[in-house]
């Protein structure tokens, strides 16, 4: 499949599955809560015993909203931090934050700690999306943020785990794939957590 042939196919596909997503934001207004009991299996899952740095999202629209996960994590020792885009085209930068302190606005004019806030290196990335695959595929809103984010910090010599945050609703066939694309290590969804299958 060529670039522009796969780039069509996520263009397609982010309409329907922006659609399907609104859909299951109506169905399933308790799935948040339902994901956000699955927090131990999680970080079994993940062989996370000791708490450390999650990072979070500030959901919109229809997105997941990972603020009652945010909350369990917190009560078992976690520490939330938040993204903020601070430079054009770059990888997203991480602040700390808890529930009622103030958020600002970043480069996007989406919501994010204020400057003043530390910035912190993530354990756990909790990341949004629009469609997710079994195999790790993620459609994310096309902006790269998250992309050279994940490539950034799997540099790392201590490599978090990359999460998707998802209803399970939200999982397709296959999710069309370029070179730039980082793949998920795992999905929780309300139905439970997703390792990804990695394919040789």
């Amino acid at each position: 499949m060529t670039f522009a042939n796969t780039a069509s196919a996520k263009t397609v596909l982010r309409l329907e599955a922006r659609a399907r997503r609104k859909a299951l934001m109506v169905e399933h207004p308790e799935a948040d809560w339902m994901a956000a009991d699955r927090a131990d299996e999680l970080l079994s899952a993940l062989k996370l015993d000791r708490p450390g740095v999650v990072a979070i999202y500030k959901s919109l629209g229809s997105e997941l909203d990972p603020r009652p996960l945010g909350e369990a994590l917190r009560k078992r020792g976690w520490t939330l931090a938040l993204p903020a885009v601070e430079t054009p085209d770059s990888s997203l930068t991480f602040r700390g934050w808890a529930p009622g302190e103030p958020l600002g606005k970043d480069l996007t004019g989406l919501p994010s700690p204020l400057p003043s806030a530390p910035e912190l290196t993530p354990d756990l990335v909790l990341v949004p999306l629009i469609a997710f695959d079994r195999e790790g595929g993620r459609l994310g809103q096309g902006g790269g943020h998250y992309d050279r984010t994940l490539e950034a910090l799997a540099m790392r010599a201590r490599r978090p785990p990359f999460i998707g945050f998802a209803y399970s609703g939200q999982q397709v066939a296959r999710i069309p794939s370029e070179d730039h694309d980082q793949r998920l290590d795992g999905i929780l969804t309300e139905a439970g957590y997703i390792p990804a299958e990695r394919t040789i």
